[in-house]
């Protein structure tokens, strides 16, 4: 969000802040109005219950409420004389209706104590907010309808709109599994949508066909909290079908079952486990957010039951 419709931010000093603009006044607000719709509760809900193990999350009526906390200390040993530490907090609220206004409050150090020995608090406030919002702007169903809007305003495919929205929105976190509920796909013309495939029942049968390369479409890579991930054949961002993840450490998500024996026999940690919900073969899956570290061993291949993995020497 920090690069998101930047043309289309406010940021009011409280001196000047018109009473009434939104529900209360802090020392600085930022606006952000995004050209979506969002007004059906089971979207608000699936918003919501999608980060709520991200942020502490609350929903009143048309509104949804992410708050994030962090913690400041003005010295590194608690054990030291003078030791002090607060905690520290922002909240975004997104706002529902024919367009979204996603909103966010900096509020004087003096609502938290009088801390006033923090350090840019409230430059560290601004970021934690633009983190939020980026977060859920790249993980919710709130990215489904970017990537609609994206490729219907600007003429472009799915796949060019999801790394659109990737670059605008540079300070998300990953949190797999946000979309409890898939909604909305482009109606694009040849692009293939939600409503488009069909999603199988349970696994593919395996092996995986190793060359997925040459035979799948290359889709939106996926950023992992250390590596940026490659994948293949993934359709929509529901999980119903999520083809082949990783350029050297491959696994086709749609015949692993989450046995979790890659996870036991790799030797060098490069598999972790991240949720799936949607998936028919399995709701988790072994995320390969080492994959630069692998070497190589074979191990996870051979150990895999549905053959869902296929390593290729690093070169």
């Amino acid at each position: 969000m920090s690069l998101l419709l930047k043309d289309r931010v406010w940021s009011m000093e409280d001196k000047t802040a018109k009473r009434g603009v939104y529900p209360l006044h802090g020392y600085k607000l930022g606006l952000y109005r995004l050209p979506i719709k969002l007004e059906e509760l089971p979207e608000l809900k699936s918003v919501h219950d999608g980060l709520k193990k991200t942020f502490e999350m609350d929903m009143y009526a048309d509104r949804i409420f992410a708050t994030y906390r962090w913690m400041e200390q003005n010295m590194k040993d608690p054990d030291a004389k003078g030791y002090q530490e607060v905690e520290l907090s922002v909240t975004v609220e997104i706002v529902s209706g024919e367009v979204v206004d996603i909103i966010y409050q900096i509020f004087p150090i003096e609502k938290f104590g009088d801390p006033n020995w923090v350090v840019d608090y409230r430059k560290k406030a601004d970021h934690f907010a633009k983190m939020v919002i980026d977060t859920i702007l790249r993980n919710t169903i709130l990215a489904d309808k970017m990537i609609s809007h994206l490729v219907k305003s600007e003429k472009i495919s799915e796949v060019a709109a999801m790394q659109k929205l990737e670059e605008l929105t540079p300070l998300a976190k990953i949190v797999l599994g946000a979309k409890p509920k898939a909604i909305e796909a482009t109606d694009e013309e040849g692009e293939e949508d939600e409503g488009d495939f069909e999603i199988p029942d349970g696994a593919k049968p395996g092996p995986i066909d190793v060359e997925y390369k040459t035979k799948m479409k290359k889709s939106a890579s996926y950023d992992a909290p250390e590596h940026t991930i490659k994948t293949w054949g993934r359709k929509g961002t529901s999980n119903g079908i999520m083809g082949v993840w990783g350029e050297f450490v491959s696994v086709d998500y749609d015949i692993c079952v989450a046995d979790g024996g890659c996870l036991e026999a790799c030797p060098v940690g490069v598999y972790e486990w991240f949720d799936s919900p949607g998936n028919p073969a399995s709701e988790q899956k072994p995320l390969m957010s080492k994959e630069p570290d692998c070497i190589f061993c074979l191990a996870c291949e051979g150990v895999c039951p549905p053959q869902a993995i296929k390593i290729y020497e690093q070169k």
